[in-house]
């Protein structure tokens, strides 16, 4: 039921004063609802939880990681079953509503969760209280446990993963966030028009797989290294996270309070460690 990724628009091209009509491939950019089931089998409530722009494709994935790294679920199982809602009230609404069904042990509380998104969509107002609300989440300390990389292994991470940028490819206005292991393996690679979106759908799809904790994992991400994707990394139980643009100051103070390796401007054979530098030998 979900769309394709890319969409042909007719387009003009303008070559110095030559003027051609042609096509041109768009990343698709849609809005997903994602609504909530929950309560006992006997007295269930829907809720409307959170509306984000995507890049269609792998929503169950999207979805299941947006709840994972929200707190919401703490494993895959949490969740019964995801499903396209099958009535929808429009055709704008086709394809673009998931409705999750959480388990009915889940602890969910409504009020709880609507203070929580307004904290996150605030994020950057206070440095000190952002941080504070990843450890309310239940966030863990990641233990230096010997995992170590290679400065030559991480060279290579940003030409592996445009090798494997399927829809970059078709519209270059796509963003990625890729997993490997400690020799550089690409193990999972999932791109959305937003960056928080590809990298909810691959820790989304981690989960599915019950790969969580990801402790033996490199999360790299194409654009740059915000305090979400960090605060992402972290709950996933990433030791290492590399971007290809820059971090911000508020996702360098997180990273460095949970011992998150974290590396920035990882491309033309250069990098630089914000955090956690005992983790590249």
């Amino acid at each position: 039921m979900s769309r394709h990724p890319v969409a042909a628009k007719k387009i003009t091209r303008i070559n110095g004063v030559q003027r051609q009509a042609t096509e041109d491939l768009l990343a698709v950019e849609e809005p997903l609802e994602i609504r909530l089931s929950y309560g006992s089998d006997e007295n269930r409530t829907q809720k409307q939880l959170a509306v984000t722009m995507r890049t269609p494709g792998n929503d169950f994935e999207l979805t299941a990681g947006f709840l994972f790294t929200e707190g919401i679920i703490s494993s895959y199982k949490d969740i019964t079953h995801i499903r396209y809602c099958t009535e929808p009230k429009d055709a704008a609404e086709e394809g673009n509503v998931v409705l999750v069904y959480l388990h009915p042990e889940v602890a969910f509380d409504a009020r709880k969760t609507d203070r929580h998104f307004y904290t996150t969509s605030s994020c950057g107002v206070c440095g000190k209280s952002s941080i504070e609300a990843i450890h309310n989440q239940g966030c863990s300390f990641l233990p230096d446990d010997g995992f170590r990389i290679s400065p030559e292994m991480v060279h290579q991470l940003s030409k592996t993963l445009a090798e494997d940028q399927t829809v970059f490819k078709h519209t270059g206005g796509i963003h990625a966030a890729a997993l490997f292991d400690r020799d550089g393996r690409l193990l999972l690679v999932r791109e959305d028009i937003g960056r928080h979106n590809a990298v909810d759908k691959l820790i989304g799809a981690a989960l599915a797989q019950n790969q969580v904790p990801l402790k033996e994992q490199v999360m790299l991400v194409s654009g740059r290294a915000g305090f979400e994707l960090v605060q992402k990394a972290i709950v996933a139980g990433i030791p290492a996270m590399a971007a290809v643009g820059a971090p911000s100051s508020l996702a360098v103070n997180l990273a460095q309070a949970f011992n998150l390796t974290l590396l920035g401007f990882v491309r033309n054979n250069r990098f630089n460690i914000y955090s956690g530098a005992e983790r590249i030998f």
